[in-house]
């Protein structure tokens, strides 16, 4: 019977992740806008776009950011391919992508909406006040499957308050790191205090063991972690309380 019960909620986890990261993930495809709204990237060359991105940095290509934006992506589209390019255009792209603001009960599985929904009610509203005493910046961050490129990439994406998109690529499961790095650079060089909203396509094994106290990580309910129960109730350890450290 434990073994059933394992079974069951390693499903159900499994599920949750799958819907949150994007559900059968989103597909690299040609955009259908109308004409006045054709892309001016070829197939070809938004999947080369992809793999230059995968594991890059801007920082690391020339460009005096720590993570992907709309705008360095427009400057880099620029120089690669010799296509001006705005970063309304880019948006374009990165909503093709799976990117972009979202209402949270969006981050949620079926299973997840209601205990979201009431911490968007009960909690979330002193994580604003808090982010405001500390003139911090309050984000969003979850991940992006894309499919429909080899081999698959995942986008981990920041969205903050007022719609800022920050972004990296990387392939699956390639360096356990990621996350930690992610919310690094997400605090800048300048170790800007930040408020984070983690999403359940981030499951607790993916949680960063520690991570300056700068950073302030709120877990959104997940099923996928265990957390997305009924109000009140006790939720115990969800792999993400208490990982602050200096």
């Amino acid at each position: 019977m434990r073994a059933v019960l394992r079974d069951t909620r390693r499903s159900v986890a499994s599920w949750c992740r799958r819907h949150t990261i994007g559900g059968d993930g989103a597909v690299v495809t040609r955009r259908t806008d109308g004409p006045e709204q054709a892309d001016p990237l070829t197939r070809e060359q938004e999947l080369d776009l992809i793999d230059v991105l995968r594991g890059r940095l801007p920082d690391q290509v020339g460009f005096d950011e720590e993570l992907w934006t709309r705008q360095s992506v427009a400057e880099l589209v620029e120089h690669l391919y010799d296509i001006p390019m705005t970063p309304r255009i880019i948006g374009r792209y990165l909503r093709g992508w799976g990117l972009g603001p979202r209402e949270p009960v969006e981050r949620a599985c079926g299973l997840c909406a209601g205990a979201v929904a009431h911490w968007v009610d009960t909690e979330y509203p002193a994580i604003v006040r808090s982010a405001l005493d500390h003139h911090a910046e309050l984000y969003w961050v979850g991940r992006t499957r894309l499919h429909g490129v080899a081999p698959t990439a995942d986008v981990l994406s920041a969205v903050s308050a007022r719609g800022r998109i920050r972004f990296m690529i990387t392939t699956p499961w390639a360096d356990r790191s990621v996350p930690r790095d992610f919310l690094l650079r997400l605090s800048g060089a300048d170790h800007r205090t930040v408020h984070v909203v983690v999403d359940g396509s981030w499951a607790s094994v993916d949680s960063p063991r520690r991570t300056p106290a700068r950073i302030v990580l709120h877990p959104l309910p997940s099923c996928g972690r265990g957390t997305a129960t009924r109000p009140g109730a006790d939720t115990g350890d969800t792999g993400w309380a208490g990982q602050q450290g200096s």
